[in-house]
């Protein structure tokens, strides 16, 4: 069986972390390289950095701030932000990244989840999708959760899948820096109809809530503000995590 990860992520912009509500009111929340060693130690199992201005701003990821972090770090390391091409995949995955995420560009050309997914494998290829509930259905976002598209959110997850992505980060626009738990009913119907493995994001308050997204059907989980206040350690939501039963790597293993 495998083992559910537990991922902090690492909003950057600028060379520094940052963290708001629905993608808005940003704040300092440290540097990258410390919070991502900090974050390893404690037993993550990796990390997500995402460049939340790269897009907005049309340019491309600071891959001085993958390298800073990758030359710090043992385990794996997945990027976002700012990927419009395989240049731009080929960029960061030479700057140190594992895997690249994808958003915006995607949703404007999906046949680039195919070319990055044909170039570098559909491990290399993670599709972020950023997800607000429209008056019953699932409406996927861009543009850092700016811009509606109209596309369902499922049926865009399959599409993603059969061109070529190897796992969804799936982030309910919603739920966002709210504490107020993870989307249950939109990870459940996501994980329900993709074969490849979903992260879930947004909305962890505490322990519980990871453990009722992996319930749900999340493969993985992602969270931040619970991190980056110090209010919990990926060691300790992995304690509450194996608790309910579930399969977590070890922490000591999590650092090798």
């Amino acid at each position: 069986m495998l083992c559910n990860r537990v991922i902090p992520c690492l909003d950057v912009r600028d060379g520094r972390v940052v963290k708001g509500v629905r993608f808005a009111g940003l704040r300092d929340a440290g540097d990258p390289v410390e919070r991502a060693t900090l974050y390893e130690a404690q037993g993550a199992d990796e990390i997500v950095m995402l460049d939340v201005a790269a897009t907005n701003e049309d340019r491309d990821h600071q891959t001085d701030t993958v390298r800073a972090v990758r030359r710090a770090l043992s385990i794996p390391l997945a990027v976002g932000g700012g990927v419009r091409s395989v240049g731009d995949a080929s960029r960061l995955l030479e700057a140190g990244a594992d895997r690249v995420s994808m958003n915006t560009a995607a949703v404007l050309d999906p046949t680039l989840i195919s070319e990055i997914a044909a170039r570098f494998g559909s491990q290399c290829a993670v599709i972020a999708i950023d997800v607000a509930r429209r008056e019953g259905r699932w409406e996927v976002l861009v543009r850092s959760g700016r811009e509606p598209t109209g596309r369902d959110a499922g049926a865009w997850a399959r599409e993603c899948v059969e061109r070529g992505a190897g796992e969804i980060l799936l982030t309910s626009w919603d739920r966002d820096g709210t504490g107020s738990g993870y989307d249950l009913e939109l990870i459940t119907s996501i994980t329900s109809s993709v074969s490849v493995p979903v992260i879930a994001s947004g909305g962890a308050s505490a322990p519980h809530d990871l453990v009722a997204a992996l319930r749900a059907g999340a493969d993985a989980v992602l969270a931040a503000s619970i991190f980056h206040d110090g209010k919990f350690t990926a060691a300790s939501v992995k304690a509450a995590l194996a608790a309910a039963g579930l399969n977590v790597r070890p922490v000591e293993e999590a650092r090798r």
